[in-house]
């Protein structure tokens, strides 16, 4: 007796990043754990990316930020990188403040037009 192959779609594994749910507030004594969670979950994964979830940090400070200069240090050390999830306005503007930049969920790279956006060209404009 034999059998033929699974009816429909075959199952496809994605490779999903693993995310992290930071608490609030974050305090300078759970740095180190953080630090190793994402490692962990970066060797776990075998993916290159952590997702940290910071919207419920609540208002954000410099502990926040040295938390999250810390993990992306930590995912950089490991192969990997960390990206944001749901940040709040205020920790966005504290980290331009101080020159961190990190990837957010749902942004475009660099260099890539945001989807359904289109260059309009005006009548009168030189050919380049």
């Amino acid at each position: 007796m034999s059998s033929g192959p699974p009816a429909g779609l075959p199952t496809v594994d994605a490779m999903t990043p693993a995310v992290l749910v930071l608490p609030a507030p974050v305090t300078r004594d759970e740095v180190p754990r953080l630090c190793d969670d994402v490692r962990a979950r970066l060797a776990a994964t075998g993916g290159g990316v952590v997702v940290c979830d910071v919207a419920g940090l609540g208002p954000p400070g410099l502990a926040t930020v040295d938390a999250l200069a810390r993990m992306e240090l930590a995912a950089r050390r490991a192969g990997g990188r960390i990206r944001l999830r749901d940040p709040a306005p205020p920790l966005r503007a504290l980290l331009d403040l101080v020159g961190l930049r990190f990837e957010l969920e749902g942004q475009s790279e660099e260099r890539e037009p945001a989807l359904g956006v289109e260059e309009a060209v005006e009548p009168g404009d030189p050919a380049v």
